[in-house]
């Protein structure tokens, strides 16, 4: 095994590749396939992972924020991208930047149209975001005569697609809750689209949409967390790889008597004497401070050696006893031989949670 010699975090584009034609073999070969790379592509490398996927054949990409879609603009990204949440303060620049807002409201519907119209725009692309039942953004049927009306004559924009989101497809359980949505959703888009001179595209389907729902993939599917190897189910987790893997080292071992203390506040005191070693990252560096106390496990040559002690900044300190290692050798915290689900649960979080906390300041290496 290769010493990396500090904290990383490897990015695996080719484990990305296979999650993506993964993912298009669940879906009709003419559906359109969004990607979706906010929070810095899920925690990895924005400008990495969209420079992958356009060269994959992604359709679409989609961030959060328009600063999100200026970094992929400044790095050459060509493809469409669908800002999903953006500011009436951004829309100059979302527009001077070419990308393409969701428009969730009647305030900021209202306030882009005047937008493009005082730049001068034609026909330029907006997505209209309607709420289902997630009930956090979108505009609700009651707004179907307000949208219609005001599109009419208008040539500044043009609706490039209608969509919604699931609140809970992964859980077949609420089975009947997301057919509600999906029907809640026919029933507006096609209400709107006969009063078009022209037919947007409809996508509402996530990546456990995809995997659980794949008749309602309508023009177009969006994936985020599938792509980066999780599939929000353990059954399909084993169909996907992780793309992210956090790796760092062993910088100090200590022996510790019984009755001893490990870290601040002494969160941690041996009953036994134990072997400790001490790690070069912490909550700075997106390991939270939930974790520790035997909250959360590493992985050291195949052996997994839980948190002990309180998280600190920089560093955390990780139960050796029995583990043959020494200073210096390499440390999974997550990734393809550990999952980040593990690590998440084991401190009652989740992996998106997890993955998109990395610091920046770790530095990124990849595999391609």
């Amino acid at each position: 095994m290769t010493k990396v010699g500090e904290t990383v975090l490897e990015i695996d584009l080719r484990a990305l590749e296979h999650n993506y034609y993964y993912l298009r073999s669940k879906i009709d070969p003419k559906t359109k396939f969004l990607g979706v790379v906010k929070a810095f592509a899920y925690g990895s490398d924005s400008i990495a992972i969209a420079k992958k996927l356009e060269t994959l054949g992604a359709d679409y990409l989609a961030v959060a924020y328009t600063a999100e879609g200026v970094a992929l603009r400044e790095a050459g990204i060509e493809v469409p991208i669908l800002v999903l949440h953006p500011q009436e303060v951004s829309f100059a620049t979302l527009i001077e930047k070419c990308l393409e807002p969701s428009l969730y409201s009647r305030t900021i519907f209202t306030s882009f149209l005047k937008m493009a119209k005082d730049l001068g725009q034609s026909d330029y692309p907006v997505h209209l975001k309607f709420n289902t039942g997630l009930n956090r953004l979108g505009f609700g049927e009651k707004d179907i005569d307000f949208i219609v009306s005001s599109l009419e004559g208008v040539e500044h924009i043009k609706v490039s697609s209608l969509f919604s989101h699931l609140a809970a497809s992964e859980d077949l359980n609420e089975k009947e809750f997301t057919i509600s949505q999906i029907r809640q959703f026919e029933k507006i888009s096609s209400a709107i689209i006969p009063k078009l001179n022209y037919r947007p595209k409809r996508h509402m389907l996530n990546t456990s949409g995809i995997i659980n729902y794949p008749e309602a993939q309508y023009d177009m599917v969006r994936s985020g967390i599938g792509l980066y190897g999780y599939g929000n189910e353990a059954a399909e987790d084993e169909n996907l790889i992780p793309v992210a893997t956090l790796k760092t080292i062993i910088s100090q071992i200590h022996k510790i008597g019984a009755n001893e203390s490990v870290g601040y506040n002494r969160a941690f005191v041996s009953k036994t004497p134990k072997v400790t070693a001490t790690l070069p990252l912490g909550h700075a560096d997106g390991i939270g401070r939930q974790y520790g106390n035997r909250k959360g496990e590493v992985s050291i040559h195949g052996k997994l050696a839980p948190i002990i002690g309180n998280v600190c900044m920089d560093m955390i300190m990780v139960d050796i006893t029995g583990i043959d290692c020494k200073e210096g050798d390499e440390v999974i915290v997550f990734g393809q031989e550990h999952s980040a689900e593990a690590l998440a649960s084991s401190a009652n979080t989740i992996t998106y949670e997890l993955l998109t906390g990395i610091s920046q300041r770790v530095k990124r290496i990849y595999k391609d």
